[in-house]
């Protein structure tokens, strides 16, 4: 009996607290966090459907641009929703699937993102150290190959974890001090010893993180030293100014990920609100950075979108012309002329 009873409370909702010490101002924090989905939709739909539609934009490096904003519009559809459901609507129960649903969304596409990141480093190395065999080592198909590479990894190191973690019995409180399924805050609710669990997440996480920023790392110092070769400053900053955008990400990536991430193990002296505020601006606000950095620092994204929007401008306004026309013919109708008439 009381075995049964575990399996039912285990499997009972979890409730979102929000932001702990802060439900007052939930509706006044939540507009922040709802312009910055508007706008990280509004971004990296428009750099994807620049990226699909121009075919100029058909090379490996804005293959790898396009990954990233679909990974961005997925890691803030899996969070943000709920997020401004329990700001807006005081809507926190989430269910006990739901919960790891979302949590799985979150760290697998952290891991595909690393790897994506990975990519694109290698891209820029072979398009600046080895630029004559750019096209015949990066084909669009080994682009897309590293890519379904960069989900399956990610999927493949995060399922076992999930497992361990849904495998755990929750009969204690259901009440999540976070406004997502932060994994953490999560875990401190299991009743029974997360060692194995927590095991294995530092081990992947050292094993994703540390094994790509050394390679990342190991690329942009290959990269330098080839620039640094070049007879003139002006193809040297020309060459460094198109590693700025891919520089600009990493370091929004791994420095917010590693600061959420200590924050969260390392609690000791710092306001819950404030763990848990940083944790939730990680996940929105790179988001709705990332195509804005695109857009600022590669002229050609910059063209593509420019194009995009008067192709959208050009098709909007013969539709407005001709509802214009028609609206006007339903207000003054022509009078109909008898042929008969007419003749006489």
């Amino acid at each position: 009996m009381s075995t049964t009873n575990q399996s039912n409370t285990n499997r009972s909702p979890f409730l979102l607290m929000g932001i702990p010490d802060l439900e007052a101002l939930h509706m006044w924090i939540s507009i922040p966090f709802c312009l910055t989905y508007i706008m990280s939709l509004l971004g990296n739909g428009m750099v994807l459907l620049t990226v699909v539609l121009d075919k100029t934009l058909h090379e490996p490096m804005y293959y790898f641009i396009s990954m990233l904003a679909v990974i961005d519009l997925i890691f803030s559809t899996a969070v943000v929703p709920k997020m401004l459901a329990v700001l807006w609507l005081d809507s926190r129960e989430i269910g006990f699937e739901a919960c790891f649903i979302q949590m799985f969304f979150i760290h697998t596409f952290t891991a595909v993102e690393s790897g994506v990141l990975l990519a694109m480093s290698f891209d820029r190395y072979i398009a600046i150290c080895n630029p004559l065999r750019y096209r015949t080592i990066l084909t669009t198909s080994r682009t897309i190959q590293i890519g379904l590479l960069s989900l399956a990894r990610g999927t493949g190191v995060m399922t076992p974890l999930m497992c361990l973690l849904t495998s755990l019995p929750y009969c204690g409180t259901r009440v999540i001090p976070h406004s997502y399924c932060e994994h953490m805050a999560v875990v401190a609710l299991a009743c029974a010893d997360p060692a194995v669990s927590d095991l294995y997440s530092i081990i992947v996480a050292t094993l994703l993180v540390g094994t790509d920023s050394v390679f990342i790392a190991f690329s942009y110092t290959m990269i330098l030293r080839s620039v640094m070769r070049l007879p003139s400053q002006e193809a040297r900053l020309k060459a460094l100014s198109t590693c700025g955008s891919h520089v600009s990400i990493i370091l929004l990536f791994y420095i917010g990920g590693l600061l959420s991430m200590y924050l969260q193990m390392f609690s000791v002296g710092s306001a819950p609100h404030v763990q848990v505020l940083v944790a939730d601006f990680y996940l929105t606000v790179p988001p709705m950075l990332n195509p804005l950095i695109y857009g600022l620092k590669m002229k050609q994204i910059q063209e593509g979108m420019l194009k995009l929007l008067r192709q959208l401008v050009r098709l909007s306004v013969p539709q407005a012309d001709k509802d214009r026309s028609d609206a006007e013919k339903r207000r003054h109708p022509q009078k109909r002329i008898d042929p008969i008439v007419e003749q006489v």
